[in-house]
């Protein structure tokens, strides 16, 4: 048997990793943190257990870089939506609206994500954490930022606040009216993006997260040489 060539390895490899990210988004939102641990995650996963420190220092960075795809994945699915736009203001209200969409839909996730932040670990510089940055940069800058560098960290920073008030257990704050400061710093009329449905109305909302991680085979990807 021949040995398999450099570009299939690369592919079984990325196809590992996303089925982790995939068992870690899965079993931390049906348990919780504590009770999901490395092995379990693996196991979900149906890869060797001695894969998962391969690929992730520990447990904190593998759940942040699991939530940052999925923050990401999501945030790129409610911009390019249709009716496809390339409107500043509904871009941003697009965003702010996926991202605060994600406490109603993953509150168990997104608490662990905020808490593992504030750990000693910090904040996790990833490749996922870096395809969202890059959304969000363009967001702002889209948006009409003359210094987009200076103004994606301060939207990163609002972001990360709303979804902190939203989900501190005893005294969360509304989502609507986190919504509602949002929208006016940014000169966002209420309607656009994605507007809350009315109190006491369930939210379409699509359950199935396999579409963010791409496990399935992919076709080689060219090397950019001329043939």
């Amino acid at each position: 048997m021949s040995p398999r060539s450099a570009s299939v390895n690369e592919e079984l490899r990325r196809r590992s990793r996303e089925r982790l990210l995939h068992a870690a988004v899965e079993l931390v939102s049906e348990r919780g943190y504590d009770a999901t641990t490395l092995g379990d995650i693996a196991d979900r996963a149906g890869s060797a257990r001695g894969l998962v420190s391969y690929y992730f220092p520990g447990k904190r960075q593998l759940l942040q870089s699991a939530v940052h795809r999925l923050m990401h994945r999501t945030l790129e699915e409610a911009l390019e939506r249709e009716p496809r736009t390339e409107d500043g203001r509904e871009r941003m209200a697009r965003a702010i609206d996926a991202i605060l969409g994600l406490t109603v839909h993953h509150p168990v996730l997104m608490r662990q994500h905020m808490a593992g932040i504030l750990q000693a670990e910090g904040f996790v510089q990833c490749p996922e954490q870096q395809r969202l940055a890059e959304l969000l940069r363009d967001t702002v800058a889209r948006h009409g930022s003359a210094a987009p560098e200076t103004d994606y960290p301060m939207l990163r920073a609002l972001l990360m606040g709303a979804v902190y008030a939203a989900l501190v257990p005893g005294v969360p704050m509304p989502l609507a009216v986190l919504r509602a400061e949002l929208f006016k710093r940014y000169g966002l009329a209420w309607e656009m993006g994605a507007p809350p449905a009315p109190e006491g109305t369930d939210e379409a909302y699509d359950a199935d997260l396999s579409r963010f991680f791409a496990t399935e085979d992919r076709p080689p990807q060219s090397s950019g040489q001329p043939k």
